[in-house]
């Protein structure tokens, strides 16, 4: 049972199809949530958004104190401050 102070963090995964959904990413981890990305749609549309979208994601990440780890091909994982990636070779990003 979960206490009345204690918030609810959520594992959230969708695709990014453009850059506009970037937006909903900030907001989700800005909320304290974890959030997985495919970006196979923005790959297939643009590499110049796909680009421009994972910067911008980054930055955001870093900037929060967050964490951002890529997860394969064409997934990435961006975590909320307080929560982080265990990279067992000590990779960054």
């Amino acid at each position: 049972m979960q206490k009345e102070d204690q918030k609810t963090i959520y594992l959230k995964a969708y695709p990014i199809k453009s850059f506009e959904d970037v937006k909903k990413v900030k907001d989700d981890v800005s909320a304290g949530n974890i959030v997985i990305i495919r970006f196979t749609p923005l790959v297939k549309k643009s590499l110049d958004e796909l680009s421009k979208s994972v910067e911008e994601l980054y930055k955001f990440t870093m900037s929060l104190g967050g964490d951002i780890a890529r997860l394969g091909e064409d997934r990435i994982v961006i975590t909320p401050p307080g929560i982080k990636i265990y990279r067992e070779s000590g990779l960054k990003y």
